[in-house]
């Protein structure tokens, strides 16, 4: 969210999902920061304090600015933790709003993946801190909102229903990371690709049922 609603990124519409149209890696940190919401201006207010405490006092910190994360354990909610709300709800029976088309497009990336990058990080904090590196699922890690429901439906033997609700303000089209900085200087990459990722989110759901009864 630090980078705004990307609107003068340009983006067109192939195959059900928004796609940039001149940004075939994504997103990179050299892109100017646009916070467009109050949620924004909260990671971005911890980011820059992140930069310039380890510029003014030497404190080994860097900004990771993360993308979607999703994964087991993740008891996520309607307007937060989408990809692990959609696969609760879907398996619970629960209603499911989309907000906009389901055409908008996230990168993705498992819980797994982040924290190796988190050990990356620190590792080589000498080298990297007082900066910020995207951490993501990059290009080849990317869903359309409405794809995860279809992806459930055959795997639970039904149809999942979503109700269709008014875009929200702030909304992006597309939001995907340029992850080449973090392979530059990190060594990392995403290694659980996104069906495999979906699946063991979805296994962990099914066999831990009990922990979303009074949720």
């Amino acid at each position: 969210k630090v980078y705004g609603g990307l609107e003068h990124v340009g983006v067109t519409e192939a195959d059900g999902r928004y796609r940039f149209r001149d940004a075939p890696l994504g997103i990179p940190e050299t892109y100017p920061l646009d916070f467009h919401s109050p949620y924004g201006c909260s990671k971005g207010a911890a980011d820059q304090y992140t930069i310039d405490y380890a510029r003014i006092y030497g404190l080994p910190s860097v900004s990771l600015r993360q993308s979607c994360i999703y994964g087991p354990r993740q008891l996520g909610v309607e307007d937060q933790g989408w990809v692990a709300w959609f696969t609760i709800a879907a398996v619970t029976g629960r209603p499911i709003s989309i907000f906009g088309d389901g055409k908008q497009v996230r990168d993705v990336l498992y819980v797994d993946d982040l924290l190796d990058a988190y050990d990356a990080a620190v590792q080589k904090i000498d080298s990297v801190r007082g900066t910020a590196i995207n951490l993501g699922g990059g290009p080849g890690n990317t869903l359309a909102i409405g794809e995860v429901l279809a992806h459930i439906g055959p795997r639970i033997g039904r149809t999942v229903p979503a109700n269709h609700a008014d875009w929200r303000p702030g909304d992006q089209r597309v939001f995907i990371a340029d992850i080449t900085r973090a392979w530059n200087v990190l060594g990392w990459a995403p290694r659980v690709g996104v069906t495999e990722g979906l699946d063991r989110l979805l296994a962990w759901v099914q066999a831990n049922q009990q922990l979303f009864t009074n949720a």
